[in-house]
């Protein structure tokens, strides 16, 4: 098989093999994804971390014949911005970047080098999911903009945010809103929510479209606009700016 590794510090993953096609997702540097299918200047991945298909531009990524899956790395960076080095040349990469394994490195070596310098890490192999844990990390985000199919603090959509949050917890989520509707276990009524469950919203045709992470059963800190702490309800999320109801709520999960 075949597989690809993002090498620069975010990259688009695109609806269709063109620049101008709609961004789906994006690859973080150090991702793996493995190639499905290839044009001229584009590449068709399915992402080892969540199984989200789309098209990369061929030269954002290093392209080996040997990646081990199985050793796939609990270190990601843990700063809002981290310095490192890509191939000696110096890169300022967001948080959640996984760090690239022993053998995997070893295995990029020939095309792809990081050097992740004095860049402070997050060590998911005992971290537990405490709500005081999952708020600051959350709130690391704050003010970050909102852009449709972003994963980073240069740019991310609701899902995008809920998905890293819970990548520091070694607390694997899918991609969309409706996938991670589909993970973790039903809490009947908000009164119950703890830190960290997530609350789903839908839309006039009943189809989820948001999601946010609980602080506790009045606040909710989500991507709409941008990252941004709002009031919620039994009906839903009010901005506390304006005053406006802005989304409805459809469900809550919790997943630890």
């Amino acid at each position: 098989m075949a597989y690809a590794v993002c090498r620069v510090p975010v990259a688009p993953l695109r609806a269709e093999s063109a620049h101008r096609s709609e961004m789906v997702s994006q690859m973080l540097l150090a991702e793996a994804a493995l190639i499905l299918e290839e044009s001229k200047d584009f590449v068709k991945l399915q992402c080892l971390n969540d199984g989200y298909e789309g098209w990369c531009q061929r030269s954002q990524l290093a392209i080996t014949d040997a990646w081990d899956n199985n050793s796939q790395t609990k270190l990601f960076t843990s700063d809002w911005i981290n310095a490192v080095t890509i191939n000696n040349v110096p890169a300022h990469v967001p948080a959640g970047i996984p760090v690239l394994d022993a053998e995997n490195a070893k295995h990029l070596s020939g095309v792809l080098r990081i050097d992740y310098g004095k860049a402070a890490t997050w060590n998911t192999t005992n971290v537990k999911p405490e709500g005081a844990a999952i708020r600051q990390r959350a709130e690391q985000a704050l003010n970050t903009p909102y852009l449709w199919g972003g994963r980073s603090v240069f740019g991310i959509d609701c899902s995008g945010f809920t998905q890293q949050v819970f990548r520091f917890f070694n607390i694997p989520l899918l991609r969309d809103a409706y996938l991670q509707a589909g993970q973790g276990e039903v809490v009947g009524f908000l009164q119950e929510a703890h830190c960290g469950d997530l609350a789903f919203f839908d839309n006039a045709e009943g189809r989820i479209t948001h999601v946010g992470i609980l602080l506790n059963d009045h606040e909710i800190i989500h991507s709409a606009g941008n990252v941004r702490i709002d009031k919620i309800d039994n009906a839903g999320i009010v901005n506390v700016d304006t005053g406006l109801r802005t989304h409805q709520l459809r469900i809550i999960k919790r997943y630890f």
